[in-house]
């Protein structure tokens, strides 16, 4: 199996093994004027987490080397949910396909 390495946000999600049941699998995609630094987009969330923590994550993590340091994220390219908005709450009204589909951008793109 591989090795699974431990983030602010969750795990990475391995392509050989399932989601851990007790976590909600999210995607990350870059879109407008957000380089794509990440080599996965699937990771595995703790359902509790709130939605900054995913932001930091982005800010840290995803668009580094950048001098702009904001991060709004969105969901299903739709509406920007609030900063304290917890993920399994997110994931029970907008997740597909056993996934919560989350956008990042630098600057407000949609809603």
């Amino acid at each position: 199996t591989e090795p699974q390495t431990t983030d602010p946000i969750g795990s990475e999600t391995p392509k050989s093994e399932k989601t851990d049941k007790t976590k909600i699998e999210i995607r990350l995609k870059a879109n407008g004027n957000a380089t794509n630094y990440m080599k996965k987009k699937k990771w595995a969330v703790d359902p509790d987490k709130k939605i900054s923590s995913i932001m930091e994550f982005v800010k840290k993590n995803v668009m580094k080397g950048e001098v702009e340091k904001s991060a709004f994220l969105y969901v299903n390219q739709s509406f920007a949910p609030a900063p304290d908005q917890i993920v399994k709450n997110l994931y029970e009204c907008y997740g597909t396909d056993g996934k919560l589909v989350l956008h990042y951008c630098k600057t407000q793109a949609w809603g």
